[in-house]
């Protein structure tokens, strides 16, 4: 068994991350000590916008009205698809209650988040679908309040679409705001706004890092860098099709990575030939991401079987992982190690970003080894609790008593000792813990 590498990349995520931290932390604590007028200094500064940031209804029903029908059918498709899932996720987590022994009972609860902040990025591209994404799921688990935030253009504001989709999706607020001046703006609770609880949605490196500031006195879905993806596939794939999946992944970003791992060399060369011709016909921006992230990103991996592919992708952890190969059940067995899955050539991850329903808000960099994407459940703390009667209480008290002097914790040890003394009068219990 071997791997070879028929195109190496040259870099990797981190290569040209930069130290944007002093920078992010400067304008944290400055939104932090002078509030909205620091957050509307930003915004000129950096949206070069000075309109109106937390938007009326009249706002967002003119934002409405700028929306071609077909699109606002196209978006109201990709949210039901989105609802819908979030709610058959949701189901899967249920309040219980379990009687451990006699007397002794305890459960768990599932309990949304009060407010939730949601960041839609708005800068080289406008993601309706990041809205979609993120305020839909915070709708379905049920929290109480949920802002919406995308940066707005020059004297524009923010893009219509966007603004549709999140008041549709279940906004409660949105606020014209981008980078670091947006997600201070949810976490400290500005404009009127209450302080979410927890901060969702891609974005740049400016609002990765606040994010990641921030996270402790909020909870962040997760921490984010550029988007990646890889493809399996075996001699029974389309060349042009895994081509184009390549590109289409790779104009996200001149730093996103994107690999392909297969076992046939002649698959494989096909698409290392084909790959540079159709990033040509992309429009001059997407060209450019995509050339740059072809050119320094990708990979290209040789295998020598299906197992050593698997293998070689679960070392990868991509963010997103598409198997265009024989046995669609094998490999979705055998897969451990992604954020999400795309199981043959009928679907795609463009179908995953946009409408078909699974949240495009995945982990990064390798993180999908220990964790999965944004769902319905990072809005929802699972809580337990418990109650017994005094008989069920018994045996606990003098387990906890004895492992509590075992630990040096007397005070921990007295609580259990007083309610055995007055539950049980007169009975002799050996609560020191010794031999």
């Amino acid at each position: 068994m071997s791997v070879t590498y028929l195109k190496k990349a040259p870099k990797t995520s981190a290569t040209d991350a930069g130290d944007v931290q002093e920078t992010v932390r400067g304008i944290l604590n400055d939104i932090e000590a002078g509030g909205e007028d620091a957050a509307r200094k930003y915004a000129a500064k950096f949206d070069r916008y000075d309109g109106n940031i937390l938007l009326t209804r009249d706002e967002i029903d003119a934002a409405a009205a700028k929306v071609p029908q077909v699109l606002k059918d196209d978006i109201r498709f990709a949210h039901d698809n989105v609802r819908r899932f979030a709610e058959a996720q949701k189901s899967t987590i249920q309040d219980m209650e379990y009687e451990i022994h006699p007397g002794l009972i305890a459960g768990q609860k599932a309990i949304p988040c009060n407010a939730a902040g949601c960041y839609a990025p708005g800068g080289r591209y406008s993601h309706v679908a990041s809205a979609l994404m993120t305020v839909t799921t915070a709708k379905v688990a049920g929290c109480g309040h949920i802002t919406a935030c995308s940066p707005p253009r020059p004297e524009i504001g923010v893009n219509p679409a966007i603004i549709y989709t999140a008041d549709i999706c279940g906004a409660d607020s949105i606020l014209a705001l981008g980078g670091v001046q947006g997600i201070a703006a949810m976490a400290f609770g500005l404009f009127g706004l209450p302080k979410s609880d927890i901060l969702v949605g891609p974005g740049n490196q400016f609002v990765a890092e606040a994010k990641r500031m921030l996270f402790g006195r909020v909870g962040i879905d997760m921490f984010a860098g550029p988007t990646d993806s890889l493809i399996l596939a075996d001699a029974s794939a389309d060349p042009e099709i895994v081509a184009w999946d390549l590109v289409g992944q790779a104009e996200h970003g001149y730093n996103s990575p994107v690999w392909l791992v297969t076992d046939n060399r002649e698959l494989a060369e096909k698409v290392l030939n084909r790959v540079p011709e159709l990033i040509e016909t992309l429009p001059e921006t997407n060209a450019q991401n995509a050339a740059a992230a072809w050119r320094d990103y990708a990979e290209v991996i040789l295998c020598d079987t299906r197992e050593e592919m698997a293998a070689t992708s679960d070392a990868y952890a991509p963010e997103h992982l598409t198997v265009q190969a024989e046995e669609l059940d094998w490999w979705l067995n055998r897969l451990s190690c992604y954020g999400s899955l795309f199981l043959g050539e009928e679907t795609t991850v463009a179908f995953g970003d946009k409408a078909s329903g699974t949240n495009h808000v995945l982990p990064t960099s390798g993180a999908a080894k220990y964790t999965g994407g944004l769902s319905v459940h990072k809005y929802m703390k699972l809580v337990t609790w418990q109650r017994a009667t005094r008989e069920g209480s018994k045996s606990v008290a003098e387990a906890t008593a004895r492992i509590s002097r075992l630990e040096g914790m007397e005070g921990h040890a007295r609580t259990a000792d007083i309610r055995l003394a007055k539950y049980f009068p007169g009975e002799n219990f050996d609560l020191s813990g010794a031999e």
